[in-house]
């Protein structure tokens, strides 16, 4: 079914793996933090304890990079049986340290949309994550002038959104949310009657994948770079 557009005036955009990369970032931090603890499990045992740390942490310390470093410590000391060495406690600091530090790289014709698309809409930024961290890679980003509003939600569910917009007094009917995550940026749009445009990223986070029923018979479109938005919408 063709979904008609020209209603839009509020164009959303997640920021995280829809307008700069991200989790390639955590992937590689994985893979160092399995490396690290080497000694005391195997690789994809690892990997899978510290997913369950991150989902039990989640309610605390929000999504982001702070509170997956403190899941990596916490981790460690639970594997090591509280035996691990300063030394690679240290390590795993500095992972997140550079992950706090790295430049930003924005994705395929991320600032040619943007700046085609303010000519004719009203631009927001809606990402969710440490506020701190988010904040400085906008800034990195250079594309902080192409918004007419930033949100760092603490999460990005139907009422987050509902509230969002209410707050902003924007019509959901007049409201497209793009970006990467099925879950995050394009369910609760579809369920609170706004539109939405799947961007996929190359690699996704777990906690953010979904069942294929989950998003069968929604109404909402899949492109492959941000690119092809603009036949869609101009």
């Amino acid at each position: 079914m063709e979904i008609n557009y020209s209603n839009i005036k509020v164009i959303g955009f997640d920021a995280d793996d829809t307008l700069w990369v991200n989790e390639t970032y955590f992937r590689e931090a994985e893979l160092e933090f399995a490396r690290l603890l080497s000694n005391y499990e195997t690789p994809n045992k690892i990997d899978q304890e510290l997913f369950k740390m991150e989902m039990k942490n989640l309610p605390l310390y929000g999504y982001g990079v702070k509170g997956f470093i403190l899941s990596m410590v916490e981790m460690a000391l639970e594997l090591s049986n509280q035996n691990v060495a300063p030394s690679t406690l240290e390590a795993i600091l500095n992972i997140g340290k550079d992950m706090l530090n790295k430049p930003v790289e924005l994705l395929d014709g991320v600032e040619e949309v943007l700046k085609s698309f303010s000519e004719n809409y009203r631009l927001i930024l809606v990402t969710k994550g440490d506020l701190l961290d988010q904040e400085r890679k906008l800034e990195k980003s250079g594309l902080t002038d192409y918004f007419h509003h930033i949100e760092v939600l603490s999460d990005k569910k139907e009422d987050n959104y509902s509230n969002l917009l209410n707050h902003l007094d924007i019509k959901p009917s007049e409201f497209l949310m793009i970006g990467n995550s099925l879950k995050s940026d394009i369910l609760p749009l579809i369920s609170i009657k706004a539109h939405a445009i799947h961007v996929p990223f190359h690699t996704t986070w777990q906690h953010e994948l979904v069942s294929e029923n989950e998003s069968n018979n929604k109404d909402y479109k899949t492109i492959n770079s941000l690119l092809e938005l603009k036949p869609i919408l101009n």
